[in-house]
């Protein structure tokens, strides 16, 4: 456990499901979203400057864009997003067939590739798969089965792709070819009763996966063979994801969600929905933009 670790709720924004902190390092400012509040934020630093802007649908994922602008995923299929957050211009749906389907969680590669995966919305069929966008706008399917898709995240050096199934409570570890291609999927931690369900993740710059525990009341960092290191404890129940950014990329920003939480919950934990940050000791990886 690290319970000496200073977690600080920077920004109270009562997110029913926050998710996707992406740091702009260009910008040197964090952003995130609110799914079900339809909602995106934006915190500077270091003047702490916040602002947000409603999105006319749910986003789940973003991230910042080469040429400007950001590239996302939702529940209509792959977006671009204006720098003004005006424009909100869908790409394409890989699954018009599974009109129950939204994307979820996602993330850019070192290649500067999108990845992205899908899950039924419900929450009851295993009709999520994680996808691949290339700066041509062309979407391949990678993976499938999942129930509910989280992740992915990338070794320092590119070559391995973690992925989640979050209601399996299962990470698992792909071979990551510089084609883009996946291979070698295994395993790589599975959870039980009472660790709560893996959710949003990120890499640090030793090559560690820290995982942001739904139900779990904490953030975990796994060593590359899968064992548990560290577990970062937060005074809300329902952690989302997690990203390093800041001065040096030494903080860990946390997203959280209050969606679902009876009324003595959220009095027990009023900070539900809220962005926490901690400083680990150790540093993160500057985030790619999408090569487009």
């Amino acid at each position: 456990m690290h319970p000496g670790l200073a977690v600080q709720c920077l920004h109270q924004t009562s997110a029913l499901l926050g998710e996707g902190p992406v740091w702009a390092e260009q910008e040197q400012a964090l952003y995130w979203l609110d799914i079900h509040g339809k909602r995106i934020h934006r915190l500077s630093f270091p003047s702490g400057e916040y602002a947000t802007w409603p999105t006319p649908f749910r986003i789940a994922s973003l991230a910042p864009r080469a040429s400007g602008g950001f590239i996302g995923g939702s529940e209509r299929g792959f977006v671009l997003i204006d720098a003004e957050f005006r424009g909100f211009s869908i790409i394409g749906n890989p699954e018009p067939e599974l009109p129950g389907n939204r994307f979820n969680d996602g993330k850019v590669d070192g290649c500067g590739r999108f990845w992205a995966g899908t899950m039924d919305d419900s929450e009851t069929a295993r009709t999520g798969s994680l996808y691949r966008l290339g700066p041509d706008m062309r979407w391949t399917p990678a993976d499938t089965g999942y129930a509910v898709t989280n992740g992915p995240a990338f070794s320092p050096d590119g070559r391995i792709c973690y992925h989640s199934d979050s209601a399996d409570q299962t990470i698992f570890r792909f071979d990551l070819a510089s084609s883009g291609d996946l291979g070698g999927k295994r395993v790589f931690a599975r959870f039980g009763s009472g660790d709560g369900y893996p959710d949003g993740m990120t890499v640090d710059a030793e090559g560690c996966l820290w995982v942001a525990f739904w139900d779990g009341w904490c953030v975990r960092r796994l060593a590359p063979d899968g064992q548990v290191l560290t577990t970062v404890e937060l005074p809300v129940q329902r952690p989302t994801s997690c990203v390093f950014g800041g001065l040096g990329l030494d903080t860990v920003f946390v997203t959280s969600a209050s969606v679902g939480l009876g009324q003595e919950d959220l009095a027990k934990q009023p900070l539900a929905g809220g962005l926490f940050a901690f400083r680990p000791g150790v540093r993160g990886l500057a985030a790619p933009y999408f090569a487009a």
